[in-house]
This record gives structure tokens, sequence and C-alpha cells, in this order.
């Protein structure tokens, strides 16, 4: 049998909708990213938070490029990113619309560096905006985290186009620190 020289093939390119089909079979917490621009709270559902390095402590997520409230929030420099506890399904879906009452009915209280603090998430992390990346219809965003704190609970968990939570075990401790 001869080896086929002519080159590599042209990679396929994956339509979108089986880039979610597949993607979403990847569990992922739920947060809302918060801001305040100094006259209004700002907020938006975010799916792609992740831990990016300890020292120096960073965190990074991305915002759509459609997204009209990540520019207002990028401005100030400062955010808060409010992990969801699994009873939290209803401020989920409050920031994932585009509106301009998205706080209506939801209790916060300002964090450290201002931006807004979603009472009775599970976990909260006050962090500068350090660097931006385009990526396609997406920016990464990596913030330098300075506070955090946890609390006790269960995460709101994005699984296959639905929310969930974790049925038992258990919850751990909480923790803060700054």
């Amino acid at each position: 049998m001869q080896a086929d020289i002519s080159g590599p093939a042209t990679p396929s390119r994956p339509a979108p909708q089986d880039m979610r089909a597949v993607l979403g079979h990847f569990c992922t917490g739920v947060a809302v990213i918060t801001g305040h621009d100094g006259r209004s709270p700002l907020g938006f559902t975010c799916q792609s938070v992740t831990s990016v390095s300890l020292d120096p402590p960073y965190v990074s997520f991305c915002p759509a490029l459609s997204s009209t409230s990540w520019p207002a929030i990028r401005a100030t420099g400062r955010l808060c990113i409010n992990v969801l506890a699994d009873h939290q399904e209803a401020v989920c879906a409050q920031f994932a619309r585009r509106s301009d009452d998205k706080f209506t009915s939801v209790e916060w209280s300002p964090a450290g560096n201002g931006a807004p603090r979603i009472h009775g998430a599970l976990a909260t992390i006050e962090a500068d905006v350090e660097f931006e990346h385009g990526a396609g219809d997406h920016t990464i965003v990596v913030a330098h985290v300075t506070a955090l704190q946890a609390h006790n609970g269960r995460p709101l968990l994005f699984y296959r186009g639905d929310f969930g939570g974790f049925a038992d075990g258990p919850v751990g401790e909480a923790m803060s620190v700054s």
C-alpha cells in the first residue's frame, strides 16, 4: 500500500450547533459578572469562568462580543464574579437577557471594590481587569483577584442546555480571603 503524499487535508470546520451540542457535554458552573459605573449596577450571566493562576492570582471569563454590559464593566476596570448557588436559576435567567433592569428584585450590596455582590451567591471574587484577548465571537478576559469569599451551599450547574445541581453530598466550608 502506498502512502498518500498529496499533503494534509483541509481541516473540516464544525458548525456552531455541533460545537454547542458536543461542548454542552462539559458541565460548567454559572456566574454573574457585575460592575458599577458610578450611576447604576451592571451585570451579565457567564458560564466560562476559570482559575488561571494562583501566583499571581488570576481568573478568566469570556464575554460575548455582542454583550452590551461587558464594555461598561470593562470601562470601570473592576468587577465581581458572583458564582451562583443551586437556588439562583432565576437570577441566572434575569442577567442572561438584554435589559436595563437586570437588578430588579435582586438583593445585592457593594463588594469592597464597589462592584455588586449578589446576596445568596455561592462565592464572590473581586478582581481588576488585567488583560483581554479577542477570540472569535468572544473576548478572553484575565482578571487579577483582589479578594474572594466562599459560602456553604451547592452550585448552579449548566449541562446540555439545562440547569441543575448536585442531589446529595457535602457542601464544604465557608471561607473568606482578602
